[in-house]
């Protein structure tokens, strides 16, 4: 099944076959906008991408965009943008977003084309977010369908954020030799093609999907083509500099980006030394800026009211203390709410609960008991539970979507969805994660390292399957790795174990991407390991792969023989999965102060 006849939705194809699954103009963004063009270039974008927007609506087959044969005066076409478009998916509307661009110099490099493409990829976000506001509008929405249009504009407003920081990390021509800062461009490209199929998933069980999808798909199609151009130049700009770089390499290998890095006491770079304290030291050692206590002891009784207060925007930690109890509430740590910590009393004592659910009318993406959005989130020590329980089907315990996020001995309670690992990058330590159907899924950078991972008994004829990754595009640099874990079957689904067989995952979107290694697989794991999503989808175009695995369940001789699956023989091709390289973790996780491990365990 191709990507424009399937239902975008998560569907439990393992059972029933059941569906699954504010935004503004800012002012200094503005001022990005205007650095790249002139008035009369951003107007006449708007005008271009309306087109471009109308064309797709008409449902024609994408295959057409993906080939170059398609466009007419090919050999017309300026060098420089027969360079950038080649290297598309969709190289047709690549061309004529950038051949038809007036002002566009004779002179311009890939540089200025990402830009254009950026420019009308922007003003299609705000095409879509305005026809989304006047249907919010509209009078007599259901439940359903105004919770659809909520998530829409929230991820069009996080998807413009990160198109203009994309736009104004692009100022800096220089860092298209710099893997880290590639790295971060190929991240926020990435996090802005799935909140486009976010939105579809919601709108898919409101009947709002036909109203949306012309102007979504065309959102995503534009930025899959800055994404492409962007590691297109990175590429070249890795081939000048290899040297400069101690030949380290840039994420353009054949099977897409490296994920994370680590340090050797088990923390992801991107942590610094303060916050690696922070997760390690003794709750008694650490002061926090704020106290959430029921019994009226701390600052705050709910967890909510003490995220509303902490600051917006902060540079700096904010630690909010959680004290043992639990907490029936549903808290969203919104976007503006940056490096905020949740530190509880240890897992089972401090327990935040909701039971949403899609049968009960939410979106999977409402569902959550806790959503995290603000970037460079840490939490520790806490429980996050959905208790809708296996027959709600759908019902998220946790949404992330926050870049550089980490969670340290935390668990995770839930059935079908339970970790919903949205996007950007994140990493996940010494947790516990139980589920049924699809429970770690998503379309982030993300490494869980040191975790157990439970099976629980599912509903009656259900199969269980761990992971249900997310990766629509294959440049973008996304995907699962599960590194030094247990996956094995929760005291409840022990004595009946035999009658649910249990897989590794299955393929959500076309070009799905998880990793198995070093981690032990329990006796539930059937001998084929892997588990179709419906016929033949994504079987060629997928990357399931498994390295130095243990136990009963970690044969592979009798795995699937899909061309997409692969038992992993090279210690560096699974190296591209670990901290250090997949969410290039060296970088930030020793800010947070979580324990990782940089390589190999």
């Amino acid at each position: 099944m191709n990507s424009t006849s399937m239902n975008y939705a998560k569907f439990n194809a393992v059972s029933e076959q059941s569906p699954m699954r504010a935004t503004r103009w800012k002012s200094g963004k503005r001022i990005l906008v205007t650095a790249v063009a002139s008035t009369l270039l951003v107007i006449s974008v708007i005008c271009l991408s309306v087109g471009i927007a109308g064309r797709f609506k008409k449902e024609k087959n994408e295959d057409d965009d993906r080939q170059i044969g398609h466009i007419k005066n090919w050999k017309s076409v300026p060098k420089v943008v027969q360079d950038a478009c080649s290297s598309t998916l969709y190289p047709e509307l690549c061309v004529s977003s950038v051949s038809s661009f007036p002002g566009l110099s004779d002179r311009a490099g890939p540089i200025e084309i990402v830009h254009v493409v950026l420019s009308v990829s922007i003003a299609a976000v705000e095409k879509a977010n305005a026809l989304a506001r006047i249907m919010w509008t509209r009078p007599g929405l259901s439940h359903r369908k105004r919770g659809a249009l909520q998530d829409c504009l929230e991820l069009f407003d996080e998807t413009l954020d990160e198109l203009y920081e994309t736009v104004s990390n692009l100022k800096n021509g220089s860092c298209m030799s710099a893997p880290e800062k590639v790295n971060d461009l190929e991240t926020l490209l990435s996090a802005a093609i799935t909140n486009q199929y976010t939105c579809l998933d919601s709108s898919a069980r409101s009947n709002l999907r036909q109203e949306l999808q012309g102007g979504l798909m065309s959102i995503s199609h534009l930025v899959s083509n800055s994404l492409a151009i962007v590691k297109n130049i990175a590429t070249r700009a890795s081939n000048v500099t290899v040297n400069s770089i101690h030949n380290r390499r840039l994420l353009s290998d054949d099977q897409g980006s490296e994920f994370m890095a680590m340090e050797s006491d088990g923390f992801p770079s991107w942590m610094s030394a303060k916050e690696r304290s922070l997760l390690q030291s003794s709750r008694d050692n650490i002061m926090p800026n704020a106290v959430v206590a029921k019994d009226g002891s701390g600052h705050h009784t709910s967890i909510g009211d003490a995220v509303n207060a902490a600051p917006q925007k902060s540079r700096t930690r904010y630690v909010i203390h959680i004290k043992a109890g639990i907490y029936w509430e549903n808290v969203e740590v919104n976007k503006k709410k940056t490096h905020l910590m949740f530190i509880g009393d240890g897992i089972g004592a401090t327990v935040v609960a909701g039971n949403r659910n899609v049968k009960d009318g939410y979106t999977t993406y409402r569902s959550a008991t806790v959503a995290v959005n603000g970037n460079g989130f840490i939490a520790r020590d806490i429980t996050f539970e959905n208790t809708a329980g296996a027959a709600k089907h759908q019902a998220v315990a946790l949404r992330v979507g926050s870049d550089f996020s980490a969670f340290y001995r935390c668990s995770f309670q839930g059935y079908q969805d339970t970790l919903y690992v949205h996007s950007l990058r994140q990493f996940y330590r010494e947790c516990n994660v139980y589920g049924t159907v699809d429970f770690i899924f998503g379309n982030a950078a993300v490494v869980l390292q040191n975790c157990n991972l439970f099976a629980r008994k599912p509903l009656a004829n259900q199969q269980i399957v761990y992971t249900a990754q997310g990766r629509q595009d294959p440049n973008e640099n996304t995907g699962i790795s599960i590194q030094n874990c247990q996956v094995i079957a929760a005291s409840d689904l022990i004595p009946v174990k035999r009658s649910f067989p249990a897989y590794l995952g299955r393929p959500w979107r076309q070009y799905s991407r998880t990793v198995f290694m070093q981690s032990y697989l329990g006796d539930l794991i059937q001998p084929a390991g892997w588990l179709e999503w419906n016929g033949n989808f994504a079987l060629n175009t997928l990357y399931y792969g498994e390295f130095m695995n243990r136990g009963p369940g970690a044969g592979v001789a009798n795995r699937v023989r899909w061309p997409g699956y692969r038992a992993i023989r090279s210690s560096n091709e699974a190296k591209q999965f670990t901290v250090s390289q997949f969410i290039k973790g060296d970088s930030w996780l020793p800010s947070t102060g979580v324990k990782y491990v940089s390589g190999f365990t």
